[in-house]
């Protein structure tokens, strides 16, 4: 027996009528969109910094709930929530980063009457602490990187832990993500130091000093399974995607499908997503991270409960609007397909524009956006909030926009590619589109070495 989990199936009202935006920037664009195309009214909140952002100009209604500042606006639980009240929203779609993953959050939404567009804050909790994802991973027989089962706080533990585990290794926030609050080790007499940094930046990230420790492995690709799963135990995943281009553990190029992986590998890791969404009872959709070796060997990561800032590559290759079906399952719906009916169809690349200066040790800028051409064509989109004369805050994440292409196959999209960076005009702040542009025309990767390309990102960095 499934029980209804909110006020709208209890009333039977179906699909929502009024979706408020916990969020800004592309990804609020991006969902006001969506909820447009399901002839669902949405709701916008913003800082005193956006009153003139495109998100807030785009939704039926929009609320400022507060100052320029993170902590005093998109972060503040009670003023997000009164917001969704006042407005009669009767559901929240976080999107990414904020309080998407903020389980505090979650349950609030749940005692308001208003529906998280998520999974259960008891999922979030479980898989957002990466010791206790660790442990359901391996009840479920997914294989994980060795490493500590239980987060450890004290340095000096710390280094017990590491001597068993070996070096490298890499010291992890236990709680959040996105690059922050990770160190690698290489020898022990380096550890404490590092160790502490971590705990540091862990601590003023996420508010938690908790760390856990796992085998580095360097060469290992950073490979993500997206999955979609409903309430009624339906779960499919809709394929990988590669994210190995990195700048210090921050993505900057997203593609699928990983084509320099064999294809049994990537069944098994597809089966092992699904496998990881069931054992938890995991319903909405989410990804699934997982590190891959060369010798075949691949090892669960993390999982993330929520949207990916990449979710447009899958969408480009399967045709499947991953934020409606977000908005589907939380509405009640059951999915409307299964595994066998996932078909995925060319190559699509992700490349993120930012407002940051790489000839200046991409040092983060503002400004105001005096000209502005985005590319267009068969194959071509572009998700951004920016318009000419938009002052860009500097108060918040450096993502201007994405440019996302698919072609036939993956030296067609890396032409797209190449062709719409070079169409993309953004005047009045510096970005990283011409580094961008060199990496998708460099030979490396052209050939889909992700060693090569890494290592001339960090030589790039060091020269400029």
């Amino acid at each position: 027996m499934v029980l209804p989990r909110n006020r709208h199936e209890k009333e039977g009202n179906g699909m929502y009528h009024k979706i408020l935006i916990a969020n800004r920037g592309e990804i609020a664009v991006r969902i006001i969109r969506a909820c447009r195309e399901m002839d669902i009214r949405t709701v916008a909140v913003c800082s005193e910094a956006d009153r003139e952002a495109l998100h807030a100009q785009l939704a039926d209604e929009c609320i400022c709930i507060g100052g320029p500042r993170p902590a005093d606006s998109y972060l503040n639980i009670e003023s997000v929530l009164s917001a969704a009240l006042a407005s009669g929203a009767q559901a929240i779609h976080p999107g990414y980063g904020f309080l998407s993953e903020n389980t505090k959050f979650a349950r609030m939404c749940r005692q308001c009457g208003i529906d998280f567009i998520g999974p259960s804050p008891e999922i979030m909790e479980q898989m957002g602490d990466k010791a206790a994802a660790r442990r359901a991973m391996k009840k479920a027989g997914v294989p994980v990187i060795p490493g500590t089962d239980e987060a450890v706080s004290d340095v000096n533990e710390a280094k017990k832990l590491a001597s068993a585990v070996g070096y490298p290794l890499i010291v992890k926030a236990s709680a959040g993500g996105g690059g922050k609050g990770m160190r690698v080790a290489e020898r022990e007499k380096d550890f404490e130091k590092l160790f502490e940094m971590a705990q540091q930046e862990t601590i003023q990230a996420f508010g938690d000093d908790r760390m856990y420790l796992e085998k580095y492995l360097p060469h290992a690709r950073h490979i993500e399974i997206q999955i979609l799963a409903d309430r009624y135990g339906n779960s499919v995943h809709l394929g990988e995607r590669d994210c190995s281009i990195q700048r210090r553990h921050q993505k900057l190029i997203e593609e699928t499908p990983a084509v320099f992986l064999p294809d049994d590998m990537l069944v098994r890791m597809g089966d092992a997503a699904v496998r990881a969404a069931r054992s938890v009872g995991y319903d909405s959709a989410g990804t699934v991270e997982f590190l891959a070796e060369d010798d075949g060997q691949f090892y669960f990561m993390e999982m993330n409960t929520r949207i990916q800032v990449e979710h447009p590559v899958t969408e480009m290759v399967t045709g499947i609007d991953l934020v409606k079906e977000m908005i589907r399952i939380s509405a009640g719906e059951r999915l409307a397909f299964e595994q066998k009916d996932i078909v995925r169809r060319g190559h699509a690349i992700e490349c993120r524009i930012c407002a940051e200066d790489p000839k200046r040790g991409f040092l983060p800028g503002t400004g105001t956006v005096r000209e502005l051409y985005l590319p267009g064509g068969n194959g071509v989109r572009v998700d951004t909030m920016l318009y000419q004369g938009y002052a860009v805050p500097p108060f918040y994440d450096s993502m201007l926009a994405k440019v996302i292409v698919c072609g036939g196959d993956r030296q067609e999209a890396i032409h797209k590619m190449r062709g719409a960076l070079g169409e993309l005009v953004i005047e009045g702040i510096a970005t990283n589109l011409d580094f961008q542009y060199e990496l998708v025309s460099s030979r490396e990767f052209a050939s889909g070495d992700v060693r090569a390309v890494n290592q001339r990102i960090e030589l790039d960095m060091e020269e400029r």
